[in-house]
């Protein structure tokens, strides 16, 4: 049991079943483990220290590891950035078009599939002590939640672009590069318009 435990905190908290087997870990200790619940499981072959469970970006990661072309959008990625007062119950993630859905069992998770256009710009990628997780950019993420305003909520995408232009770090330069490319440039011009001369 020390031992398992050990290999978790090597790789910071995080370990699959192939790399348990290499460090000599029998699936009978890691079933005490999930058992006595010292171990999450993520996805089958993708385990987790219950430990980690208290960091602030442990969703984020977990998704990402277990799900690698994974990015953190919509609702997620507005919520991270203060740009929505809206948490969402489960995680928005971003795959691209076609590509198959990994059965992530924590945490809660929202698949969308974003076409190569709209899934390969504005990514960053966060680093934690426990691990990165990639996510789109604060321009990205307002633009997308116009493009996806009939799903996400109107209300939502405005408050969103709110937000964003009285933060001290905007630059709606950028924002209308985004927009220009998702094609919701004619949805957030006139609201910035109006936002900035009221």
């Amino acid at each position: 049991m020390k031992r398992a435990i050990e290999c978790f905190r090597e790789r910071k908290g995080y370990a699959t079943m192939s790399s348990l087997r290499e460090s000599g870990v029998h699936t009978r200790t890691l079933a005490k483990l999930l058992d006595d619940g010292l171990v999450v499981r993520i996805k089958p072959g993708l385990y987790r220290l219950e430990e980690l469970s208290d960091n602030d970006y442990v969703s984020y990661v977990d998704v990402c590891k277990a799900v690698r072309t994974g990015v953190i959008c919509l609702l997620s990625s507005a919520d991270y950035y203060g740009l929505s007062t809206f948490t969402p119950k489960r995680v928005h993630v971003a795959i691209p078009h076609g590509y198959k859905r990994q059965a992530v069992e924590v945490p809660p998770t929202r698949f969308f599939m974003f076409r190569e256009k709209g899934y390969s710009v504005g990514i960053e990628t966060v680093d934690t002590e426990i691990g990165s997780f990639k996510i789109y950019n604060r321009e990205k993420t307002v633009c997308d939640l116009f493009r996806m305003r009939k799903s996400m909520g109107e209300d939502i995408a405005i408050e969103s672009l709110k937000n964003y232009l009285i933060s001290t770090n905007n630059n709606v330069s950028s924002l209308m590069k985004y927009a220009q490319t998702l094609r919701v440039q004619n949805l957030i011009l006139p609201l910035i318009k109006g936002m900035v001369n009221a």
